[in-house]
């Protein structure tokens, strides 16, 4: 294949849902049982690891790596953040496994209302353990995209995020 018949090029930011952003290092053919199969590599220096997708999967499964949202996009994201959290009255367990499936699609919107929804200001109200955990796990997915897309360092990005989330919390009294 031709490179610009590759979705992603090396060079490329990409995000995949189960690590978050990542950099594409190359397209490599490589013998899989017998069959020659085209794979990504993608670098993720958060936990310094390289996971190599098949060319196949990508092209079935649009979820499984996706381009850098755009500059609309996060501030749709934005958005929702800043809106009012929408917390069902179901059992946590629930609520919970909702909010895995949001984490687990990658998408920025899905991870914003999760941190929207999750969000407690510490200087009133504590989170329990399994609440900070997703909402962690959230943010660990959600910030480096938006500082990416925002060209700011990733702590910038927290600091900025908290905030809208911080100022919405006192705008609801």
């Amino acid at each position: 294949m031709a490179k610009d018949e590759y979705l992603f090029n090396p060079g490329d930011f990409v995000v995949y849902p189960a690590r978050g952003v990542g950099q594409v290092t190359g397209i490599q053919s490589e013998d899989v049982c017998g069959q020659k199969l085209d794979f990504i590599s993608v670098s993720f220096n958060k936990d310094k690891a390289t996971v190599k997708i098949p060319l196949s999967k990508i092209k079935k499964d649009a979820s499984s790596l996706r381009r850098i949202s755009s500059g609309d996009m996060m501030d749709s994201a934005v958005r929702v953040l800043k809106s009012k959290a929408k917390i069902k009255r179901v059992q946590w367990s629930r609520r919970s496994q909702e909010y895995m499936e949001k984490i687990k699609s990658g998408n920025p919107i899905m991870l914003a209302e999760v941190l929207r929804d999750l969000y407690k200001d510490p200087e009133k109200s504590e989170q329990t353990y399994s609440e900070r955990q997703i909402y962690d796990q959230a943010m660990g997915l959600f910030v480096p995209e938006y500082a990416l897309v925002h060209k700011m360092k990733e702590d910038e990005a927290v600091v900025k995020l908290s905030s809208i989330l911080k100022s919405r919390s006192s705008d609801a009294e």
